[in-house]
């Protein structure tokens, strides 16, 4: 055999090897309720919340457990619930987990978006300590949009990510609410002194940035930077990068239109001193779940790419961006998965998703 046919026969048996190595999709749980999120314990087993209010634990391979005792009561209706969790990044020592969840008012015709603190029990069966930080003012009648992503910075301070409500779209920019907003604050829930709009008179101090829609992925990379994805309306779905004070558009600028058709505002998609997507998708895809894959268990080409799940049409959405933050490489992975809700990175450097009509919760085999 010749050099030259030698070298093309070992080249198309990789191409062969690469193609029979596709990642695959593998069950670890089933057996849940309208899963929203997961967190994993040091023991191996993971932490899930169920949107009609239960939080539970579960092995691989094994049952879900059943409730936890002490989990506050929650707004099961419309998009409200239990929904994201976090465990504190001391959490071996301290025991301590972050919860976000659609709080009632005291009288039930309102509620909004409230983000607790808590131990978990060594045994894992309870908890103890429960106190709400921290909950989105003005409460609403309304059953829409509550973000409500949690994501833990290296300084300790905590951002949570809150929608405006659907009702509360105009108030996504001003400063005297909580609606359309990430927020940052101690682990107290006091605002932190160097948050940007502590001395602005008549803004609330915990505010971090603003102009956002509905928020349902918030994570800080290996660098520190934070992230975030938002839905849009009839597309106009976002991936930013946020920084303190600045303004994010919502809902003078949007790539989307009103659902049916028609436009919002005055139907423009930039403005000066509004800030512009780093990705957006048009049509939507219904993001939810967001991680920037720091292991390099699946080569190099996935290492540093954002995967974000999609409701609308349950692929995993990967995105690569160049040097430059513009999307480089962008592609739909396991379409028709399911209705993806979380996206996660475990300990063992693979990745976790949770699909939420399916009940399940599945790794990507390598």
């Amino acid at each position: 055999m010749s050099k030259r046919l030698l070298s093309l026969t070992l080249a198309l048996g990789a191409l062969s090897t690469t193609a029979q190595a596709a990642p695959e999709l593998e069950t670890v749980v089933e057996g849940l309720k309208t899963p929203w999120a997961l967190a994993f314990l040091p023991d191996g087993q993971f932490l899930i919340t169920e949107r009609d209010g239960a939080l539970r634990t579960a092995r691989p391979g094994s049952k879900p457990s059943a409730p936890i005792a002490g989990v506050p009561a929650v707004v099961a209706e419309g998009q409200g619930g239990l929904l994201d969790v976090q465990l504190d990044s001391d959490f071996a020592r301290n025991r301590t987990i972050y919860f976000c969840f659609a709080e009632p008012s005291a009288d039930k015709k309102t509620n909004s978006t409230a983000l607790a603190r808590a131990r978990l029990s060594e045994d894992n069966k309870r908890l103890s300590e429960v106190k709400v930080i921290f909950s989105q003012q003005p409460k609403m009648d309304s059953k829409h949009h509550f973000g409500c992503r949690i994501a833990e910075a290296p300084d300790g301070k905590l951002f949570l990510s809150l929608g405006e409500r659907y009702k509360g779209m105009q108030s996504a920019q001003t400063l005297d609410n909580h609606l359309g907003k990430i927020v940052r604050v101690n682990k107290d829930g006091s605002a932190p002194a160097d948050n940007p709009f502590v001395n602005t008179p008549g803004a609330l101090p915990e505010i971090w940035s603003y102009g956002h829609r509905n928020s349902q992925g918030l994570i800080v990379d290996a660098q520190g930077r934070l992230w975030e994805h938002e839905h849009g309306p009839q597309g106009g779905d976002e991936l930013n990068l946020i920084s303190p004070k600045l303004n994010y558009g919502w809902p003078v600028i949007t790539y989307g239109e009103n659902y049916g058709g028609g436009k919002i505002g005055e139907g423009i998609a930039a403005k000066a001193g509004m800030e512009q997507p780093v990705v957006k998708w048009v049509p939507s895809i219904a993001p939810a779940g967001l991680v920037r894959l720091k292991s390099d268990k699946y080569g190099p080409a996935w290492q540093g790419s954002f995967f974000i799940g999609s409701l609308k049409f349950g692929h995993l959405e990967r995105v690569k961006l160049d040097a430059s933050n513009r999307p480089a490489e962008q592609e739909r992975l396991f379409p028709d998965a399911g209705r993806m809700r979380d996206v996660r990175e475990g300990p063992d450097g693979l990745l976790y998703l949770v699909l939420e009509a399916h009940g399940k919760i599945v790794r990507v085999k390598p």
